[in-house]
């Protein structure tokens, strides 16, 4: 038997899907039920609850494994793939991150050792970068790890 077709939202459920959508956009997660009260002027988390539980049996959201914040809008066939677009950063807000970044990497290249988690931290920052779009100070920055790593396990950086 084939699949049965999703069924449209209704026009409250439309407003609930498009808040939850540009709640992630913003943010990079999913909002909280009570987010979501204040946010589209609820009376009750009940009653968040109860729409966000018929777009789940409808097929408009999904919810991973009982955990928190992690409603995800799902995207009828046919249609563009749903997916998370972080919001990118201003010129000035770029710089100022690439010079935060800048200042951990060179804290790192002058200091005689390396720890695994100083790395790790390092690795984290470059994701930040490609995140939030500023994919060409990421490269930069991962040719740039890629020396720590050799010279530390070359030995001259101990872990």
């Amino acid at each position: 038997m084939e699949e049965q077709k999703m069924i449209r939202p209704t026009k409250r459920q439309k407003e609930l899907l498009t808040f939850i959508e540009e709640f992630i956009v913003a943010n990079g997660y999913s909002p909280s039920y009570r987010e979501i009260m204040h946010g589209l002027k609820y009376t009750s988390v009940a009653t968040v609850a109860l729409h966000v539980n018929n777009l789940i049996k409808r097929g408009h959201l999904q919810k991973r494994d009982r955990s928190a914040r992690s409603l995800e809008v799902v995207k009828p066939e046919g249609t563009e793939e749903s997916k998370v677009v972080a919001k990118q950063l201003k010129a000035s807000e770029e710089k100022w991150l690439v010079e935060k970044v800048e200042m951990y990497f060179k804290e790192a290249e002058n200091a005689p050792t390396v720890s695994e988690s100083e790395m790790d931290q390092l690795y984290v920052l470059i994701g930040a970068l490609k995140v939030l779009g500023a994919a060409g100070a990421a490269n930069a920055y991962t040719a740039r790890l890629a020396e720590l790593k050799k010279k530390q396990s070359e030995g001259r950086y101990l872990a």
